[in-house]
């Protein structure tokens, strides 16, 4: 019998919205409930899919060219990692997917949707997370906390009606479909958005075993 499916979940936000730091803690969370879980990046996740990330974030082009790049890293990324995990029955824990092609591409940088709807209706039309996180903050706050942080890629160099643009796109995103995102305060203290986020987790974990019992039964 083949195995159950796995469960697919990303985070997303702008950048200094905290995403990042929330990864490697929901991993481990649930590796100790017991889960087989692959983590994994985009753009990257594969060693052709981390060359092409070096390109997008250091290099200027043209915006059809950087989201011609960012599905061609996905597809590497999804042919070799994220499908065969998910058909091995393992979860897969994604930092950004094809949500942050809308929010950057398409509303940062002002391309629309239609042209990110036509690549991802190719790329994986039958497939979308079964959990995405929205880690949310104020702009200003995102900005202050990128000033603390490494140097800056030509993403995070923006100014600020990009990132208000972007913003504006993921929560039109998660609003377009309420079922699969759940929104995450991330101005508050770390401990209190782990806490709703790992609580939400295991709420996804009951359902997904629920699934499996059902289709054994």
């Amino acid at each position: 019998m083949a195995p159950q499916r796995g469960c697919f979940v990303t985070l997303e936000g702008l950048d200094g919205a905290g995403k990042s730091t929330h990864v490697e803690g929901l991993v481990n969370h649930l590796r100790g409930r017991g889960l087989d879980v692959v983590c994994t990046r985009e753009p990257g996740g594969t060693e052709l899919g981390e060359t092409l990330r070096h390109i997008v974030l250091t290099q200027t082009m043209q915006l059809e060219t950087e989201t011609l790049l960012m599905f061609a890293s996905r597809c590497e990324h999804l042919r070799t990692v994220i499908e065969p995990a998910l058909a091995a029955g393992k979860w897969v824990v994604c930092d950004r997917f094809t949500d942050a092609t809308y929010a950057y591409q398409g509303g940062g940088r002002q391309l629309g949707t239609h042209k990110v709807e036509a690549l991802e209706a190719w790329l994986h039309p039958d497939l979308q997370p079964d959990r995405t996180w929205l880690f949310d903050v104020p702009l200003d706050v995102a900005r202050e906390r990128l000033s603390r942080s490494r140097e800056l890629d030509r993403f995070e160099q923006e100014g600020a009606d990009f990132f208000e643009r972007t913003r504006a796109a993921y929560h039109e995103r998660a609003r377009q479909q309420p079922e699969r995102f759940r929104i995450l305060d991330s101005s508050r203290a770390i401990e209190h958005v782990r806490a709703e986020l790992f609580s939400q987790a295991e709420e996804l974990e009951h359902a997904w075993r629920k699934g499996r019992l059902e289709g054994t039964a």
